[in-house]
């Protein structure tokens, strides 16, 4: 398959921009679009043969449900049973990096579902997603634009590494503004949410506004045998760079003693701006991957995918990092990195 890069950079000329995309999400192809969270791998959400494109694409399996989204919270209306609740968290987080599941409308197809009788909705922020699905008329199902496992993309580079010739157009928007996928909540019976994938919208931020959140067992550990997956990220290892991921529970000492004592490993260490200096000391002959500060987690979350993805240009035998709390942003972290790591953690 041919690709077509679009670059989308001046406002004013967005919708023209991407018309053509539109036309080929109309026509039930494959569109790569930027969004506030990662860039996502775009499809018609109301089209099986299109969706099914999305899998083959990723090389995805089929029972990991997709994201619809749509350019307005009220389109879910077409697409799922909503409630108050819903509503409720709408109006205080969307458009944003936040996505609700819902009962679905059989005008979703089983296909875009994973076989669920559930719809995960979302109203991205993003100008260009948005206005991306508002011209195309459907709402688009997009999960991340990477190969299924590998980290998510947060910069066209990503997409052209994994996408080039398996899309039909990749519009390059710049940089992702945050880094991580949106946050999943699953609205339960009793008018509270079970948070199934953290992400910047905080377990905190949504207690601030009265609604009572659990966090799914599979947020911070494996999933249970027979425990069926309600959203994309809980089932399979994902994010994960080449070479394993290890990582280190313990102080900056400790985290460095423990990777001076690697001998003869060519090793990666991510690890946070202020400690590179007493690290490198201790390990001569690593290579560092700074993420931010440690104080800094929204630095650390734009970073992440993107530091895995550069470790991936060489061949390590080991990467370590730290690993991150569990708290505000910090799950959200620690989520994805465990995932990276197949939840290879060393408590020092």
């Amino acid at each position: 398959m041919k690709t077509e890069i679009i670059k989308v950079s001046d406002a004013a000329d967005i919708t023209a921009a991407l018309i053509p995309a539109a036309k080929i999400i109309k026509s039930g192809g494959l569109v790569v679009f930027p969004t506030e969270t990662v860039y996502g791998l775009g499809a018609d959400a109301t089209n099986p043969d299109a969706t099914r494109k999305i899998y083959k694409a990723k090389g995805r399996p089929s029972d990991n449900p997709l994201i619809i989204h749509v350019s307005e919270p009220s389109e879910a209306e077409k697409y799922a049973f909503t409630n108050s609740l819903y509503y409720s968290l709408a109006e205080r987080f969307m458009p944003g990096p936040l996505t609700i599941i819902l009962k679905a409308r059989d005008t979703v197809p089983l296909t875009t579902r994973g076989g669920l009788d559930t719809v995960a909705v979302r109203c991205p922020e993003a100008m260009v997603a948005r206005e991306l699905i508002r011209l195309s008329g459907v709402p688009i199902a997009a999960p991340s634009a990477n190969l299924s496992g590998s980290p998510s993309p947060t910069g066209v580079a990503h997409v052209i590494d994994d996408m080039l010739g398996r899309v039909d157009i990749i519009i390059d928007g710049g940089d992702s503004d945050f880094g991580l996928e949106s946050t999943i909540v699953k609205i339960d019976s009793d008018d509270s949410v079970t948070l199934l994938r953290p992400g910047k919208i905080t377990v905190e931020d949504i207690s601030s506004v009265g609604i009572e959140v659990r966090i799914a067992n599979a947020v911070t550990d494996s999933m249970k045998t027979g425990e069926i997956a309600l959203s994309p990220g809980m089932k399979y290892k994902h994010y994960a760079p080449k070479a394993q991921l290890i990582l280190l529970d313990g102080t900056p000492e400790q985290y460095a003693d423990y990777i001076a004592n690697e001998n003869g490993e060519s090793i990666a260490v991510i690890c946070y701006d202020e400690e590179v200096e007493t690290l490198s000391a201790k390990i001569p002959c690593a290579d560092f991957y700074k993420f931010g500060k440690r104080s800094d987690e929204l630095a650390q979350a734009h970073a992440l995918f993107r530091v895995l993805r550069d470790t991936d240009k060489k061949s390590y035998t080991k990467i370590y990092a730290p690993l991150p709390s569990k708290s505000g942003i910090g799950l959200a972290l620690y989520n994805r990195m465990i995932r990276a790591a197949a939840h290879k953690i060393i408590r020092l």
